[in-house]
């Protein structure tokens, strides 16, 4: 029987490099997108594997409902929480209601997402969490407090998790990813060169990821490669985070 794998954010970027290896390796991906139209095409892309869920993760209420259509009677072995937004603005200049909408996205919906999957993955005694954070988490980058905030709230929680659900057989892991290349990536760091070569800088392979790295390091920790291994945070980063 094929393995049952969930990605949120899949339709582009890691989620979409991260969803074609499972694809790939003949686990069948349900990917959660918001529009309709990208996550369609993105499943047509990947191919017969991908399964698209069209869903606001920012409706936290609907989360149990659609991940027990998604499970239906069968476990689901693997859920990668991808799913982002960030926020690029003085630190003095962020509202309330931003900080709060980034902590929403990027926090709340992964809790919710992460314990209605529990619920299930406990009835089948096993499964893998990969939960996707950054190098924000790992040093401070200037204008992004609130996407900071969330990312460091993403790697307590996965030591946490992992504590937590051990004895049920399920692992929690989490990727940081450095500067990988992508459409949105490499317009930022094009139309700012200083910013491009700081970061290439003080990245000691001297080159940008490529998203299939990240989507590698997620199938390590998805598959019994992993099997004893649980709450580590790992940097996918060409060295930057530990970069001069």
């Amino acid at each position: 029987m094929s393995k049952i794998a969930i990605v949120t954010g899949g339709n582009s970027g890691l989620g979409f490099a991260t969803a074609k290896k499972l694809c790939d390796n003949g686990i069948v991906t349900y990917i959660i997108g918001r529009s309709e139209d990208k996550t369609n095409n993105a499943c047509k892309e990947i191919g017969p594997n991908a399964v698209p869920v069209i869903f606001d993760l920012n409706n936290l209420e609907g989360i149990p409902d659609m991940i027990q259509d998604i499970a239906g009677d069968e476990n689901i072995n693997i859920l990668v929480n991808n799913a982002g937004i960030n926020l690029k603005k003085p630190f003095e200049d962020v509202s309330d209601e931003e900080f709060a909408n980034i902590i929403h996205t990027n926090v709340l919906s992964v809790f919710a997402v992460s314990r209605e999957v529990v619920k299930i993955m406990k009835q089948h005694q096993g499964g893998s969490i990969i939960n996707i954070s950054s190098m924000a988490s790992q040093y401070g980058i200037p204008k992004v407090i609130a996407y900071t905030a969330s990312k460091g709230a993403i790697e307590a929680m996965t030591r946490s998790m992992a504590v937590d659900l051990a004895q049920y057989g399920i692992r929690v892991n989490c990727i940081a990813p450095g500067f990988i290349k992508t459409k949105m990536s490499a317009k930022a760091l094009d139309d700012d060169p200083e910013r491009k070569n700081k970061v290439l800088g003080r990245t000691p392979m001297g080159i940008l990821g490529e998203p299939s790295n990240i989507a590698d390091a997620v199938y390590f920790f998805a598959l019994n490669e992993a099997s004893f291994v649980t709450g580590t945070v790992l940097p996918v980063d060409g060295g930057n985070s530990i970069g001069f």
